[in-house]
């Protein structure tokens, strides 16, 4: 017999991460080999574009983890954008990735009305999508191999 619980428990969630990621570590060597390397951290990583006045004019935030980049956001200010500044964030991002954190790959999440033909562009290939996630949208993963530095 169980009780079933339905509430945010950062304790339980903390306990249940760690035996996930021993039950992890225990069936994949792969990931046995990561633990306790440098490469087992999430790492941020952010890159950000000031205007003229200081002011936020776009941005980058990732992580890199067992050499792989992943990107969370990039956002360019309406004012900004075609100016090439998305392009410019997300190379510095891969650039860092790739030559301070021996990354080989990028990975990313878009929806169809953000920006998957921009990261097409830029040599990402999509390889997954998930259509009504939300209801109406469609989401795309897309990955990159990055060049070895």
């Amino acid at each position: 017999m169980f009780r079933i619980e339905a509430e945010v428990d950062k304790a339980r969630r903390d306990l249940l991460r760690s035996r996930l990621r021993d039950t992890n570590t225990a069936a994949s060597p792969v990931l046995a080999s990561l633990r306790g390397t440098p490469g087992a951290r999430e790492v941020p990583l952010h890159v950000w574009a000031l205007d003229e006045a200081g002011d936020l004019a776009g941005g980058l935030v990732g992580h890199t983890w067992a050499t792989w980049l992943h990107v969370t956001y990039l956002w360019v200010d309406s004012v900004h954008r075609g100016t090439g500044l998305g392009s410019h964030l997300l190379a510095k991002a891969e650039h860092i990735a790739a030559t301070d954190r021996a990354c080989t790959a990028s990975r990313l999440e878009t929806w169809d009305f953000q920006a998957p033909r921009f990261y097409q562009k830029q040599g990402y290939e999509v390889v997954c999508v998930i259509p009504d996630y939300p209801p109406g949208i469609t989401e795309y993963t897309l990955t990159k191999r990055l060049p070895v530095r």
